[in-house]
């Protein structure tokens, strides 16, 4: 089945039942999954932050499992190269002759679990292929496949052995959504899950199935692109965002590229909500995930307890709301 044989309907229902089949094997993390269901709508990539143990591998596996795509995963490490992560050229005794060895960044879902624990040399070798979609090497440029995106996930930055994300890397990800540690009753309901015989490592025996595929992803991608976003609603994001560039307590604000990921990332939400429009309600709902990780306060502020997303808050509640 083509793009063109799937409704706008069939898209949104596809997508719908694709977040629910993910919660089959996720309990209580409804918005991380619906944040990687918009990231897939924008052909934007996730940066998903919280302590080892809560789900995030869980998270992706399933996503690739209930969307019939090809996930691979590399565990970042202090020793990792940035040929571990895009491929190299490699010798043939055989033949001879160089050839390229693909890295598992050709690949439709790549999990870059604890992204912060390489240095910013291996962390770069991620940037071309998040937003050029290839990797160049000896002199070619070898495309990645379609769908593509980076799911990175970090443990926060106090953790002993963890590096800071170069700035212009962090820009390039749609979205940080964080994941915390489960309430008492999902962590209960995790308990009997596993109590009942839940294996996280083989999905097809917890009864994870497709239930959407590249198709419904098209399909969807275009009815998302035909959101209509009036003027004022366009000005309110531009407001935001150049808000956080005079704000005492930000040293860098959010960049236009953040302005446009906040205005695709509305379009998505909106649309996934059933709507071909978007309201300024929709852009306070992704101002977090869409803006949190563009933010670089001032050490003042940060030893006062200032964080980046109670800073955009007092930024929302400055910006006058368009009627």
């Amino acid at each position: 089945m083509t793009s063109t044989q799937v409704s706008t309907a069939e898209a949104r229902d596809a997508l719908i039942a694709l977040k629910g089949e993910v919660g089959r094997a996720v309990v209580g993390n409804d918005a991380a999954v619906t944040g990687l269901i918009l990231a897939l709508l924008c052909r934007g990539h996730v940066l998903i932050e919280g302590v080892p143990g809560v789900g995030k591998t869980l998270l992706v596996r399933a996503l690739a499992s209930a969307l019939n795509l090809e996930t691979k995963r590399i565990q970042f490490t202090p020793d990792l190269m940035p040929g571990d992560v895009t491929g190299s050229i490699v010798y043939d005794a055989h033949s001879g002759e160089f050839s390229f060895r693909e890295g598992p960044v050709f690949t439709n879902l790549l999990l870059a679990d604890e992204i912060n624990r390489t240095p910013p040399k291996t962390q770069s070798a991620l940037l071309e292929a998040m937003e050029e979609r290839q990797v160049s090497l000896d002199g070619r440029s070898r495309p990645l496949p379609d769908p593509f995106i980076v799911i990175a996930t970090q443990n926060p930055v106090e953790y002993e052995g963890t590096y800071s994300l170069p700035e212009a890397q962090l820009d390039r990800f749609l979205l940080k959504l964080t994941m915390p540690a489960p309430s008492r009753e999902d962590e209960v309901g995790i308990l009997v899950r596993h109590a009942q015989g839940f294996d996280p490592r083989d999905l097809v025996a917890a009864g994870i199935r497709p239930v959407a595929g590249p198709e419904h992803l098209a399909a969807a991608r275009l009815a998302v692109g035909a959101v209509n976003v009036r003027p004022e609603v366009i000005a309110y994001i531009v407001d935001i965002c150049r808000a956080t560039r005079s704000t005492p307590s930000i040293r860098i604000g959010v960049s236009p590229r953040g302005a446009t990921a906040l205005l695709a990332a509305t379009r998505a939400w909106a649309w996934l909500a059933g709507r071909d429009y978007a309201t300024p309600d929709d852009v306070k709902a992704l101002a977090r995930p869409a803006l949190r990780h563009r933010l670089d306060l001032r050490p003042e502020a940060e030893l006062e307890g200032a964080t980046a997303d109670g800073v955009l808050d007092r930024v929302l509640a400055s910006v006058p709301v368009p009627r």
